[in-house]
């Protein structure tokens, strides 16, 4: 049986990436991992999930919570330079 880490070493997702589009779709880890993977195979999909996470780091900042906000800046980052998006 495949654990979470295992599928998160199969993927081309970081963990903090993973929780980020969990926590926009409102859907489990797992489930997210999935989809995440998913879209980044797909033609826009790399911009979809930049989408997530600029939506992400929006809805940190209007709900006051400045380090979540500065957090999500650090992985829509290192997603950027990981995926050139």
């Amino acid at each position: 049986m495949l654990t979470f880490e295992d599928c998160l070493g199969l993927s081309e997702l970081t963990e903090d990436e993973i929780l980020a589009i969990a926590e926009h779709e409102n859907i489990p880890e797992l489930a997210a991992l999935e989809f995440g993977n998913y879209l980044i195979h797909t033609p826009s999909g790399e911009k979809h999930v930049k989408r997530i996470l600029l939506e992400d780091i929006a809805a940190a900042r209007k709900a006051g919570n400045v380090p979540h906000a500065a957090t999500l800046k650090l992985v829509l980052r290192r997603y950027c330079q990981e995926h050139h998006v």
